[in-house]
């Protein structure tokens, strides 16, 4: 079928690449602030081997080491969610496949973020 409409026309109404700009960017963002975490939680881990149970824990009790750590965490799962949707928005078809994996993975990536998060305040305050 022939049609008059030029490219700019058949493009019109497809949606905006400014949400894709920005999802680059966050995604970028969390990738450098998940290097020095990492290299943090590697460094740390590494000098704890050995240690036992209550050392570990009087580790994680320290602010500044809790904090990191869900910085870590939070920052790691946004980060594995958005790289997830990068990969289901290029390689799944049909659409509802593609959203429902997108969807999923959010939500998996949110409840396990809380699950870990929850589970480093209750170590941090003894509970």
């Amino acid at each position: 079928m022939t049609t008059l409409r030029t490219p700019v026309g058949l493009a019109r109404g497809l949606g905006s690449a400014r949400e894709g700009a920005h999802h680059w960017w966050v995604q970028r963002v969390s990738a450098v602030a998940l290097v020095p975490l990492t290299l943090w939680f590697v460094v740390s881990v590494i000098g704890l081997t050995g240690a036992d149970h209550d050392t570990m824990v009087a580790w994680v009790r320290g602010p500044i080491t809790a904090s990191l750590l869900i910085a870590l965490i939070v920052a790691g799962f946004y980060h594995a969610a958005l790289g997830m949707q990068v990969v289901f928005e290029d390689y799944l078809e049909p659409r509802w496949l593609e959203i429902t994996a997108i969807v999923g993975t959010k939500l998996i990536c949110a409840f396990l973020a809380i699950a870990s998060v929850v589970s480093v305040l209750m170590i941090a305050f003894g509970g």
